[in-house]
């Protein structure tokens, strides 16, 4: 469950993509930001929402939004994953669990009666400005981007 709230600044952040170019949300001034957390790539549920954005991410730069995905894989982890699938958008790396923790999606989650700390799928969509114009906690994997479309 996220710390922040719908109408609160998003926290800028600056690190690394798949191709370990350097990536700040502020880079996106004036674009709608679909900022998505999901747990670990390639695994069922993330796949199928990486690439129901892919699917839908020309329909969606249309309508001036811009994706970017986040998880703690490393840059090494998210090119595979963006190269098995052909996604078109940035994927941050964020091993050092900086970005997790400032959008407060790094819980304790449990398993098979063992907990652990991993991270909440969570969507923010941010505004040009930077302000959180809407928080999605229950992500629906296979159709992540008409969730988004129902909302705005």
């Amino acid at each position: 469950m996220s710390t922040l709230k719908e109408g609160e600044k998003a926290p800028d952040f600056t690190a690394k993509d798949q191709n370990g170019s350097t990536v700040s949300l502020s880079d996106f001034k004036g674009k709608t930001v679909i900022l998505y957390f999901y747990p670990k790539d390639d695994t069922p549920g993330c796949t199928a929402e990486a690439c129901d954005f892919r699917d839908n991410y020309q329909s969606l730069q249309g309508k001036g939004y811009q994706v970017i995905g986040v998880s703690t894989d490393d840059e090494k982890s998210h090119k595979k994953f963006e190269t098995k699938y052909s996604l078109p958008f940035p994927l941050i790396a964020d091993a050092d669990k900086h970005i997790v923790e400032a959008y407060g999606v790094w819980v304790e989650k449990s398993m098979y009666g063992k907990t652990y700390m991993g991270t909440a799928r969570t969507t923010f969509i941010i505004d040009g400005e930077g302000v959180i114009k809407k928080i999605i906690e229950k992500v629906d994997t296979k159709n992540s981007s008409q969730q988004v479309l129902d909302l705005v």
